[in-house]
């Protein structure tokens, strides 16, 4: 495909602010992480952990995976933004990052009940009520 034909500017000139297609592009990425079993299942341990986070050694016990595979694995993830480590004395803990995913969530959910006009592209951003009964 040519520069001119890439999908960032075919989303522009369908109308898809630049904020819009950086808004697509990141969620594609973070989501992409996301289909792998093995992110997903790191993803399910930290949300149980919560905001403190979990040591690396314990996310290794609960998915019995090598540590150079969880490396990559967590690598990954904080690439995208999904987590951030943080290291206490010798210990390294993995922490969601809540507020990234929460900006996901909000952005799979900005358009919803909204219909599938082609003029209306701009996504709602009042979604604090989804479908309202």
């Amino acid at each position: 495909m040519s520069s001119s034909g890439t999908l960032h500017n075919v989303l522009v000139d369908r109308g898809l602010s630049m904020e819009t297609t950086m808004q697509l592009n990141t969620a594609a990425a973070q989501l992409a992480e996301l289909g792998h079993p093995t992110r997903l299942g790191i993803f399910r341990v930290l949300v149980r952990a919560g905001r403190q986070g979990v040591p690396v050694g314990d996310i290794q016990q609960v998915l019995a995976i090598p540590h150079s595979t969880l490396s990559h694995h967590l690598s990954r993830m904080s690439n995208v933004g999904l987590m951030e480590q943080r290291r206490e004395g010798r210990t390294l803990y993995c922490v969601l990052q809540f507020g990234t995913v929460e900006a996901l969530l909000g952005f799979l959910y900005s358009e919803c009940c909204q219909g599938v006009e082609a003029t209306a592209l701009a996504p709602n951003t009042d979604n604090t009520q989804c479908c309202a009964e």
